[in-house]
């Protein structure tokens, strides 16, 4: 076969296939495939010459016909709080992010869906420049291998949320298959009730989602208490609305029983006023959910601003008064642009100066 990023299949869109596949070609012990699994998902293999407990032959067999990895590491950031935020360039030039975050008790990683985003909210570095397509299973996965591997060895992943770049339901078949090593006792052995996925909110796909056998934790980014705010911060609600929005979060907890998350990311004078805190309070009082409220994380070029600690602490008191429980995330790694988009965007951005000044 010949030896050609073009030509080799990446290993990770099909795992099992694939490793089955090569073991029946070769003539090879079906715990063989055991072993290539083992290594990348709990021993952290760089490469498939780390696989020493495979016969040589075998190795070169397997680097000869499969790719590892597809993603180059363009850029990798750290912050003092721990977090550690990769970009990624992709097989076709295209850009991805993913980060790591560390907090007491556990390891936590985000990761990307879809090169961009076609969702359009309108403070949010990912969606500047649209779609591009979307990830394979197989770059969702190497997402997950890659910020595993920045773990020490006495550290494990104990949390997922699809909270990176790109709209998680809209590349919903891939994402799945994805998740199935993220979960498996053969992959990264990560309950489902430690996944988060994020969405907009498309009725459809939540539905669909519910219908899974496998129900992940979900979260709405709801960012506005109505309709006509809403549209204008998230263009997609105008083809679906929050009440349709709503009715589907509660049939999926219905089938579930998984507590739903509600994100909300508080921008100054724009939707974070005791009026939008009690239509708020108003819209989930009485259901089994949290209300993730994200203080904004300024992008360069944008407009919208972080509120006052005055005005945090106001939108909560009145959430909390309304029977809402709720959770002020802490912005961590503001200081390397952890926010979801702003690393590959500071990286286009310095490209097109540095063009400039050539």
């Amino acid at each position: 076969m010949p030896n050609s990023d073009s030509t080799r299949p990446h290993l990770l869109d099909s795992l099992d296939e694939s490793l089955s596949a090569w073991a029946a070609e070769r003539g090879a012990p079906a715990y063989r495939a055991r072993q290539v699994k083992k290594w990348l998902f709990e021993k952290r293999a760089a490469d498939w010459e780390a696989m020493t407990d495979l016969p040589k032959a075998l190795r070169a067999d397997l680097a000869e016909r499969l790719r590892l990895w597809t993603a180059t590491i363009a850029k990798h950031t750290r912050a003092e709080d721990g977090t550690e935020k990769l970009l990624l360039t992709l097989a076709d030039g295209g850009q991805i992010e993913c980060v790591l975050l560390r907090d007491v008790g556990r390891r936590t990683i985000c990761i990307s869906t879809q090169v961009g985003c076609g969702m359009g909210c309108v403070f949010c570095a990912s969606g500047l420049g649209g779609v591009e397509r979307n990830l394979s299973a197989g770059e969702i996965v190497e997402q997950m291998l890659q910020l595993q591997r920045l773990l020490a060895p006495e550290e494990r992943l104990s949390h997922i949320v699809v909270m990176g770049m790109g709209e998680p339901l809209a590349n919903l078949d891939r994402l799945l298959a994805a998740l199935e090593y993220a979960r498996r006792r053969d992959g990264l052995a990560i309950s489902s009730r430690r996944i988060t996925i994020s969405t907009v909110g498309l009725p459809p796909a939540i539905d669909r989602l519910a219908r899974h056998e496998q129900h992940y934790r979900l979260a709405i980014s709801l960012h506005a208490p109505n309709d006509e705010l809403r549209n204008r911060l998230v263009p997609v609600n105008k083809n679906i609305g929050i009440d349709a929005i709503l009715a589907a979060a509660d049939r999926y907890f219905a089938i579930s029983g998984r507590r739903l998350t509600f994100e909300y990311v508080l921008l100054a004078d724009v939707n974070d006023g005791p009026e939008h805190a009690r239509q708020l309070g108003r819209l989930l009082a009485g259901r089994e959910a949290l209300v993730n409220v994200i203080p904004y994380n300024p992008v360069a070029g944008l407009p919208y601003r972080t509120p006052t600690a005055e005005r945090r602490e106001a939108f909560r008191g009145i959430l909390e008064s309304a029977g809402v429980r709720v959770k002020f995330r802490h912005r961590k790694g503001s200081r390397i642009d952890a926010a979801c988009g702003q690393l590959r965007r500071s990286q286009l951005a310095g490209s097109v100066q540095a063009a400039d000044f050539a």
